[in-house]
């Protein structure tokens, strides 16, 4: 993979990321359709490290206040007691459920999972389980009101994202909404809890990756594609969050649908390959 080709995928990386529309399926339907390798899941991982610093630097200040309030909650022994210390174990608990099935099916995520159908099926899947959570949620909660079963549903359904079309954000957002959470602060802590995740897979493939002959891996490109991450998730997460405040899913809901048709469509033809 070339710079060019890495800059590409490292902006698509962060537009998709935190839209509800999946990263992954978008990194194996952009490649395919320019007729460039797949860069593979290791490479998603370690350019997802862009999307991580996007979030950072976008809420830098709430995590920065859950940090001191989680160590402060350590160190006087009620880690319970103070809302933003509650709030920080809420999202390490919520990242154990994909942490544990990452590691028992990343054989199957690297490979069998990555086929295009099972993508095209996931883009619809998620899609009409988002429409049936906008016609449930009653979106009268909000970040303040999360509570510890919100919190570990949320993170229990965040494993659905190991599966390509799904969408971390998609189906965190989704379970969101089904808690009854209002669509901007659904997003909120969708992002928030990826920080976690995306920071363990992000240095895991990346470490991955250094073990590999040297000349196999374009670091270069890596970085740029990377970098190029970190600036489009920035703003994919500024403009998510004013959009949902305002608007419904309904936009992403028909989009997932008619990608995931539109491959199922090539793939049916031969014009596109699994």
């Amino acid at each position: 993979m070339d710079s060019s080709q890495s800059i590409v995928l490292g902006l698509v990386q962060g537009l998709t990321e935190f839209l509800p529309i999946s990263s992954t399926a978008h990194l194996r339907v952009v490649p395919a359709l320019l007729g460039w390798e797949d860069p593979g899941a290791a490479y998603s991982a370690v350019v997802q490290l862009g999307t991580l610093a996007a979030v950072i630097v976008y809420f830098f200040k709430d995590l920065l206040q859950m940090a001191v309030a989680w160590g402060r909650g350590i160190v006087q022994r009620r880690p319970f007691e103070d809302r933003q210390s509650k709030m920080a174990w809420m999202l390490i608990i919520g990242t154990v459920p994909i942490g544990v099935i990452g590691l028992i099916f990343q054989h199957e995520i690297e490979t069998t999972l990555r086929s295009l159908w099972v993508v095209a099926c996931a883009l619809i899947g998620l899609a009409l389980l988002l429409a049936l959570a906008e016609a449930l949620g009653r979106r009268r909660r909000n970040m303040e009101q999360i509570g510890w079963l919100d919190g570990i549903l949320i993170g229990c359904a965040q494993a659905l994202a190991l599966i390509p079309g799904a969408s971390r954000s998609g189906v965190t957002i989704t379970t969101g909404l089904f808690c009854g959470l209002n669509r901007a602060d659904a997003a909120r802590f969708s992002f928030l809890l990826s920080v976690p995740a995306v920071a363990a897979s992000g240095i895991y493939e990346m470490l991955q990756l250094a073990k590999l002959p040297m000349g196999d891996v374009s670091w270069l490109s890596v970085f740029l594609g990377t970098l190029a991450a970190a600036v489009s998730g920035y703003l994919a997460i500024a403009g998510l969050i004013r959009f949902l405040q305002k608007r419904s899913t309904l936009v992403f809901i028909v989009y997932r649908i008619l990608l995931g048709g539109a491959i199922i469509g090539l793939l049916a033809s031969g014009l596109l390959m699994t």
